[in-house]
């Protein structure tokens, strides 16, 4: 399975240490104000979706749906993942724009 330039880039930041992933996780990195950006499956359930779309809405962070639970959890050496928050100002930006890009 070949990752691109975006997913890469959460790999790498996975090893840096800088994402949390799960959902319990990735909402406490929302509400504390450490995420930067959240990664949603395109997958998951529209509950999960609608959940993550109203926080990051009121916490105003960026969030993006993409790819499914497995490449998302591959991505991050994990099995699968629902959600992710990267909680790191510069991998954030440089992920949101490559994935955005590669969506076009």
């Amino acid at each position: 399975m070949k990752l691109n330039k975006g997913l890469s880039l959460l790999s790498l930041a996975t090893r840096a240490g800088k994402t949390k992933s799960g959902n319990f996780q990735t909402e406490q990195a929302v509400k504390s104000g450490t995420a930067y950006l959240v990664i949603i499956a395109a997958d998951a359930s529209e509950n999960t979706k609608k959940k993550f779309r109203n926080m990051c809405s009121f916490y105003d962070v960026p969030i993006l749906f993409y790819a499914d639970q497995d490449t998302l959890g591959h991505a991050m050496g994990k099995e699968f993942r629902t959600s992710a928050a990267v909680t790191d100002a510069g991998f954030a930006d440089e992920i949101k724009k490559q994935l955005t890009v590669e969506e076009e």
